[in-house]
């Protein structure tokens, strides 16, 4: 059964925008939007997976749990999802350019 996906992209190769595009609305840069079933959703990460390079992704979809969606990211980002007793929780990392301010 189809069920709509968002997948938000950083920095990715033209090919992968292109690949994208074909499959999902791209409604501002690097942002997609679509109704995909659950086997096109997976080839469809598989493919960015597998070209981001130097970019990053993350991957909105429904799901049965308590909130009602799962994540899915790649590359490297300051944010990750991170399961705590079943629910999703987004941890921050420090940049390691950031520098304590003096006083």
């Amino acid at each position: 059964m189809p069920s709509m996906v968002v997948l938000c992209t950083t920095a990715v190769p033209p090919h992968l925008r292109g690949a994208l595009s074909r499959w999902l609305l791209e409604v501002t840069p690097e942002l997609y939007v679509g109704t995909v079933s659950a086997r096109v959703r997976d080839e469809l990460w598989t493919a960015v997976v597998a070209a981001a390079q130097e970019g990053s992704a993350t991957l909105a979809y429904p799901s049965d749990n308590e909130q009602g969606f799962e994540l899915r990211t790649t590359g490297r980002q300051r944010r990750r999802p991170v399961d705590f007793d079943g629910l999703t929780l987004i941890a921050f990392q420090h940049d390691s350019k950031e520098t304590a301010k003096p006083l």
